[in-house]
C-alpha cells in the first residue's frame, strides 16, 4: 500500500504539479528560453525593454527588471530567426558595352545582425534586399566589356556585395557571400548567330585538320615511293654486276659452263612454245632432217605408229 500510494503522488506530481507550476511561472514572466540562433525581443507599451540573443535559459527579471512580471500580459515578445538564408536572382537583365543584352543570375546569403532594426525600421526587409541586389547588380555590372562579364566573376560579385552591404546593415540585414553563377545572353536571335558561326568555326577546323592529315598522309606516301624507287635502282644497278661476277666464276669451269648454258637452252625452248621434232642419232647430214621439219606437225601427227 505505500508504494502504491508514494507511486501515486509521483506520478500526480510529475505530470500534473511540475507542467502547472512551470506554465504558472513562464506566464508571470519568471524565465524564458531562447534556442539556437535565435533571439527574443521583448516590448512594453510600443517600447523595446529587452533583448535576449544568447541560448540558453534565461530569468527574465535579472535581464529585464521588474518589468518582467508585466510584460508578458501587457507586453509582445517577437522571436526572430538568425540562421543564414540564401536567395537566388534569375537573369537580371544588362547591356555589355557592345550594346549586347545580358542576363545575369546572382546568388547571395544573408542573416538578421540587428534584430530591432529587421523588426522595425523596414515592413518587408526581405523584399528590400532582393530589390536593393537587383538595382545593384544592373546599375554596377552595365556597361562592362563583354570579356570581362564572360570570365571575371568574382571581381563582378565583390563589387555588388560593396555596394548591398552599407543599405541592408541599416536594415537589420547582413549579407553575406555574394556569387555571380550566371552569365548569359538574352537575345534567341543573338544566340542562334553565335550557335552559327561556332558550327561554322568547327566545321572549318575539322576541314583543317583533314586536309592537314590528307597532306601529311601524301608526303609520307610520296617520301615511300622516293626511298622505294631509291632502292630498286639500286638494286636494279647491282644485278649486272652481280649476275657478271656470277658468269665469272662459272667461266672458271668449262664443263659447269657449256652444262649451264644447255639447260639454259634447253628452258627458253620449252618457254617459247615451239615445236620440236627429235631425231635419231645419226640422221642430222641426211636429207631426213629437212624432210621432217617441212612437214606440218599435223601431218608428222597422222603418219601410223607416231613416225
Amino acid at each position: 500500500m505505500t508504494f502504491l500510494i508514494a507511486a501515486a503522488v509521483t506520478f500526480f506530481g510529475c505530470f500534473i504539479v511540475v507542467p502547472i507550476l512551470l506554465g504558472l511561472i513562464r506566464l508571470f514572466g519568471l524565465f524564458a528560453v531562447v534556442r539556437e540562433r535565435t533571439s527574443k525581443v521583448y516590448m512594453l507599451f510600443g517600447k523595446v525593454i529587452g533583448i535576449i540573443d544568447e541560448p540558453g535559459l534565461h530569468f527574465l527579471p535579472a535581464t529585464l527588471g521588474l518589468k518582467a512580471f508585466i510584460a508578458h500580459f501587457l507586453g509582445k515578445c517577437h522571436t526572430v530567426d538568425l540562421r543564414i538564408d540564401q536567395e537566388y536572382l534569375r537573369s537580371q537583365p544588362v547591356n555589355s558595352e557592345e550594346g549586347a543584352p545580358m542576363g545575369i543570375g546572382i546568388w547571395y546569403e544573408m542573416y538578421v545582425s540587428d534584430p530591432v532594426a529587421y523588426l522595425f525600421k523596414n515592413m518587408d526587409p526581405r523584399g528590400s534586399l532582393r530589390a536593393n541586389v537587383s538595382n545593384a547588380t544592373v546599375r554596377c555590372l552595365s556597361n562592362l566589356e563583354l570579356d570581362s562579364m564572360l570570365v571575371n566573376r568574382h571581381q563582378m560579385s565583390r563589387t555588388v556585395r560593396a555596394e548591398v552591404s552599407p543599405l541592408s546593415h541599416q536594415w537589420g540585414f547582413k549579407l553575406g557571400s555574394t556569387y555571380i553563377r550566371k552569365v548569359h545572353f538574352r537575345d534567341r536571335g543573338m544566340i542562334d548567330q553565335i550557335e552559327e558561326k561556332v558550327v561554322n568555326r568547327l566545321r572549318q577546323v575539322t576541314s583543317a585538320i583533314r586536309q592537314g592529315g590528307a597532306n601529311k598522309v601524301d608526303i609520307i606516301t610520296s617520301s615511300a615511293k622516293r626511298k622505294a624507287a631509291v632502292e630498286f635502282a639500286k638494286a636494279a644497278a647491282m644485278r649486272p654486276k652481280i649476275v657478271g661476277e656470277a658468269l665469272e666464276l662459272i667461266g672458271r669451269n668449262p664443263e659447269v659452263e657449256r652444262v649451264m648454258f644447255e639447260v639454259l637452252e634447253v628452258e627458253r625452248i620449252v618457254k617459247g612454245g615451239g615445236d620440236v621434232t627429235l631425231l635419231p642419232a645419226g640422221s642430222g647430214s641426211g636429207a631426213l632432217a629437212p624432210l621432217l621439219a617441212s612437214l606440218g606437225p599435223a601431218e608428222f601427227d597422222d603418219e601410223p605408229n607416231g613416225r
